[in-house]
């Protein structure tokens, strides 16, 4: 019998990785000839990916759109920087290896699925010391789709071998909100990721602010709720 599964977003969810992330976006402006970005300012669009944030990085100080040889050679700089320097300062958020242990002591299998390319996403699950917790991490091509597909969840939730009609999503952003919406799965949405508007507009099952409220009870209510 398939097991309950929790499937976590990565960035912004469970390690918080904006620290890398706008480092590496500063290093490729600069290597663009462009100035670097204020990391306050900017960290609400790093959970949008590198491409998006160099476009609205070069849109704000060009005034003019980038054009695609030159977006690809700066993303190549983005990833290639960013690759080199995992894990850097990225870190598990509060009480989320807790959280994991809780999950996994009650019998739960845990997932990721993010939308960050599945290799970097391992890298840095590895370099944390946290891949052992993990049935399955997943990104954009591991299975040709990505979130807000809900496929994407639903197909790593099958790779975990764990049971869609007892999971929960664990994200930070509308995306993550919208692909367990469609997938018909419970989501939980915490309110201290990457995202330029609170999460409670977008109608999650619940919000969070530290990962001691996500409780093996909150789940099973989750779960029991989604299957009526």
């Amino acid at each position: 019998m398939s097991k309950p599964i929790i499937v976590f977003d990565l960035d912004g969810t469970l390690v918080d990785t904006a620290p890398d992330l706008l480092d590496s976006l500063n290093h490729t402006l600069v290597a663009g000839g462009l100035s670097q970005v204020d990391d306050t300012a900017f960290r609400r669009f790093v959970g949008q990916g590198g491409r998006v944030m160099i476009e609205r990085a070069y849109t704000a100080q060009r005034k003019q759109q980038l054009a695609a040889l030159e977006h690809d050679r700066l993303h190549d700089i983005f990833l290639d920087h960013y690759t080199v320097n995992i894990p850097g300062r990225s870190q598990p958020y509060p009480g989320v290896v807790a959280a994991m242990d809780r999950f996994a002591a009650a019998g739960y299998l845990l997932a990721v699925c993010t939308n960050k390319y599945e290799s970097l996403a391992t890298n840095l699950i590895r370099a944390l010391g946290l891949s052992d917790r993990f049935a399955a991490i997943t990104g954009p091509e591991t299975f040709g789709i990505r979130k807000p597909d809900p496929r994407h969840l639903t197909e790593t939730i099958a790779k975990a071998g764990g049971d869609v009609a007892r999971a929960v999503m664990v994200g930070d952003s509308v995306t993550d909100i919208d692909t367990a919406k469609a997938a018909g799965i419970p989501v939980v949405a915490v309110d201290f990721g990457y995202t330029d508007r609170h999460v409670s507009e977008y109608e999650p099952s619940v919000v969070i602010s530290h990962y001691d409220e996500l409780t093996i009870g909150m789940a099973q209510k989750l779960i029991d709720a989604a299957s009526r």
